[in-house]
């Protein structure tokens, strides 16, 4: 909900780093991984309770994965391998930091890491499955251009993932509490892909 809002504004600030990164020859695959493997560093760092050590392996992954995309942008070298290995890596971290609260705390943490896993297979298969009938249809990306795939909009995006992951950090002890809650946002948000994307693609077959 949050990403085309805050997407703008954060584009401008990465220019000179990408600029940079370019000059010193990364690519935006290197960084893509880079930032794949140091995401995945929070899952260990949960499952031993270094919360804050989590939390930076959060950042720190997130802040990569905007410059991969800015710098695929800057270097002219988009590409749909590259938002392939991108969105797939950023699925696979997404899934290691419940994963983490679970390890922790297995009887206070599995049922809700579980709904909220659940919850994240949800919003990932309604956003990819219609991404690939948008690519058949050629459909505009009118607020997300920059994507190498159609970016179906939704209440819990980008951004509010990584809101909530942060407030997991700062408050572990109510990790069921805010699971909960966001895998409630999460199913309204597979609701509204799917009752949409569905009405959307029935239009558009109609109308060949």
């Amino acid at each position: 909900m949050l990403d085309k809002f805050i997407t703008p504004v954060i584009k401008p600030l990465l220019t000179p780093i990408v600029a940079t990164l370019h000059k010193l020859g990364i690519t935006a695959d290197q960084l893509t991984v880079a930032g794949f493997l140091v995401g995945m560093l929070a899952l260990p760092l949960l499952a031993f309770e270094l919360w804050y050590g989590a939390l930076a392996a959060i950042i720190l992954n997130r802040i990569l994965d905007g410059l991969d995309g800015a710098l695929a942008r800057y270097a002219q070298q988009s590409s749909s391998a590259g938002g392939y290995l991108d969105i797939t890596l950023d699925f696979l971290f997404y899934a290691a930091v419940p994963l983490g609260f679970i390890l922790a705390n297995p009887a206070q943490n599995a049922i809700a890491g579980a709904l909220l896993l659940s919850a994240f297979i949800g919003t990932g298969s309604s956003f990819l499955a219609f991404a690939i009938s948008a690519e058949k249809f050629q459909l505009d990306k009118p607020q997300f251009k920059y994507k190498s795939f159609y970016y179906l909009n939704g209440l819990t995006e980008g951004t509010e993932t990584i809101a909530i992951f942060i407030a997991f950090c700062i408050w572990p002890q109510h990790f069921v509490l805010l699971a909960g809650i966001f895998a409630t946002a999460c199913a309204i948000t597979i609701f509204t892909r799917i009752h949409g994307g569905y009405h959307t693609l029935k239009q558009l077959e109609s109308s060949k």
